[in-house]
């Protein structure tokens, strides 16, 4: 072999490495989020059967939004992301649109004391899911436009109104927990976009001392929290679902029960396919199985700091850090709740637990995600390459 074609050779071997490096993200996602099709029809298969008389009821609804996922991911994976920083104002009033639009009679769904929904016919959307990724989107194109404005109190107040209204709307539903995540996300996104630490710790104050004024208020919240600070207190009411949470765990041990084999599922884990599969998959395949799980969480989330911290422009890097924070917060909470660390709170594990909104959004998120580590190129531009 010439020398030439040594040098090529050797030229070419960090482009494939960045390339696979690029391609593992939407693999992981995939894969994740196939697993969690498996998960659900495991978790729900018995509860679905005597509930609606179809042991794959929740499967095949699971599988419909794995599908619906594939092609937004697919579809936000090659349109370049730049375009949708003109997109800022619209996402921002077509969440705040949706949240309002769950307190409208006949169109709202409540559900357990909640009315957290949009129904269309058979169809039901969950908007608080769709305007956190809408936040994002306006918090990123707003802060990228003019940075230098970000330094001054009044130049971040658009961004703190925006993720405050977004937080009041879905507070209302009520909502606490995807409230806290918004909240949160709020606050990583104005860091990340420059503000000065005095002025940030000027917005911490209230919203650390908003967290037990929202508990006090409802009554149910202080019974979660009694029921998380001792749960054998009150073992059929509100410390059950952590209790049933723990044995699940405690029985899959290290290497769990096997595929298929959990008995907290049984009807004795409320929303075991939902808030709490991860304690299902625990007993199923032990906390080797859940080490192995969280590993690829990270990856994810791993790929996600990288291509923020390589994208060149604002915009990029605050819509990856954001899309990145806003999992990783998730998988965080979810999982904090499941064992126990924690009070309960409804929050699903993304990509994982049944629910076709926050699935199909967060894959579309993470195809916007992979465009921006692939530099914002879309179909047209790869192909001319």
């Amino acid at each position: 072999m010439s020398n030439s074609s040594v040098a090529a050779v050797e030229a070419a071997r960090p482009a494939q490495k960045r390339e696979w490096g690029i391609v593992a993200l939407p693999v992981l996602v995939v894969l994740v989020a196939a697993f969690g099709v498996l998960m659900v029809y495991s978790a729900s298969y018995y509860a679905a059967e005597k509930q609606f008389g179809d042991a794959f009821y929740f499967m095949k609804k699971q599988l419909v939004g794995f599908i619906l996922g594939i092609v937004a991911l697919l579809a936000a994976g090659f349109f370049p992301y730049r375009n949708l920083k003109k997109l800022k104002w619209p996402a921002l009033i077509v969440s705040l649109v949706l949240l309002a639009a769950v307190f409208v009679p006949g169109l709202g769904v409540e559900n357990y004391g909640a009315t957290r929904w949009i129904g269309l016919g058979p169809i039901t959307i969950q908007p608080s899911e769709i305007a956190k990724f809408g936040f994002i989107i306006f918090a990123a194109a707003y802060a990228s436009e003019k940075p230098e404005r970000m330094k001054k109190f009044t130049g971040m107040l658009p961004v703190l109104a925006a993720g405050g209204g977004i937080c009041l709307l879905i507070i209302l539903e009520p909502n606490m927990s995807v409230t806290m995540v918004v909240g949160l996300l709020m606050v990583a996104m104005l860091f990340l976009s420059g503000v000065k630490i005095k002025h940030f710790l000027i917005i911490l104050l209230p919203i650390a001392l908003a967290v037990p004024v929202l508990i006090v208020m409802e009554p149910y919240r202080l019974q979660r929290l009694y029921a998380f600070l001792d749960p054998w207190s009150s073992p059929q009411g509100e410390g059950y679902q952590l209790i049933q949470s723990l044995y699940a765990l405690g029985n899959g041990s290290w290497l769990g029960t096997g595929l298929f084999n959990s008995m907290q599922k049984y009807r004795y884990l409320p929303f075991a396919e939902s808030d709490f599969i991860l304690a299902v998959i625990g007993e199923e395949f032990g906390y080797i199985g859940i080490i192995l799980l969280f590993l690829v969480f990270g990856a994810i989330i791993f790929c996600g700091i990288r291509t923020a911290a390589r994208c060149k422009d604002m915009f990029g890097f605050l819509t990856a850090s954001g899309i990145t924070a806003v999992y990783a917060i998730q998988v965080v909470i979810n999982a904090l709740v499941v064992s126990g660390s924690i009070p309960p709170t409804g929050l699903p594990l993304p990509l994982i637990s049944s629910g076709n909104t926050s699935l199909i959004i967060t894959m579309a998120a993470m195809g916007v995600l992979y465009n921006i580590s692939r530099g914002g190129k879309g179909l047209r531009e790869k192909k001319s390459e």
